[in-house]
């Protein structure tokens, strides 16, 4: 007796790199295929810009942060309530190491690239990391080379892709797809193209989401 396939289920990721719950989001995304293998989980991974305007240099984070909470001591509440809930994940979040809020277009460039290769995720979290973590500006194209390198890219194929302007227009075009579906805030899991569910997401909360559109995609 042949038993049937589990339905597949394609989970539509929206986020970016510049964004500390997306970060969280997406770990939590992660653990979860890891816990549940059983589940035919197909990731699609869509760019969404916080930042559209950003210029491509990046700007200093100490501008960015008046812009964006206004005085220093609610960019400091911010920042410790991120990372003390990172940290009950496993996961090392220093804005302190962060120079630079930088322009995430390369990065999500980089993402589609190697889509065309294998799957991304492991350089996903990469990214993620060594901005989080590190505070590389994740704005520069030797920055992404060396971490497209570390995750097993050809570093001259890569540099040579992102020193080109190909997928800048895709990158806009599907950020401002995200935005005309109504999504505006991130991370959001939009789950067979129906259910959808934004924020970092505990994995039980995905989990049940995804087990049931398996339900409602099984043969009868």
């Amino acid at each position: 007796m042949v038993l049937p396939r589990p339905a597949r289920i394609a989970v539509e990721i929206v986020y970016d790199f510049v964004c500390p719950w997306c970060y969280l989001g997406v770990h939590r995304f992660a653990r979860l295929r890891a816990e549940r293998r059983d589940l035919a989980i197909e990731p699609v991974w869509r760019p969404f810009l916080l930042n559209p305007d950003m210029p491509r240099a990046g700007i200093s984070r100490t501008d960015y942060a008046a812009r964006k909470f206004g005085d220093e001591e609610r960019a400091r509440r911010f920042y410790a309530a991120i990372t003390d809930i990172a940290a009950t994940e496993g996961l090392t979040v220093d804005f302190a190491r962060i120079r630079r809020t930088p322009s995430s277009v390369d990065a999500h460039r980089l993402v589609r690239f190697a889509t065309t290769i294998g799957p991304v995720e492991p350089l996903i979290l990469a990214i993620f990391r060594a901005y989080f973590e590190a505070g590389v500006d994740i704005g520069q194209i030797e920055s992404l080379v060396r971490i497209a390198g570390d995750a097993g890219l050809d570093p001259a194929v890569t540099r040579r892709f992102l020193t080109s302007d190909l997928a800048v227009d895709q990158v806009h075009a599907d950020n401002l797809h995200a935005h005309r579906l109504g999504i505006n805030g991130v991370p959001c899991f939009v789950v067979n193209g129906v259910s959808a569910i934004a924020g970092a997401q505990e994995p039980d909360v995905l989990e049940r989401l995804i087990e049931l559109a398996a339900c409602d995609a099984a043969p009868l």
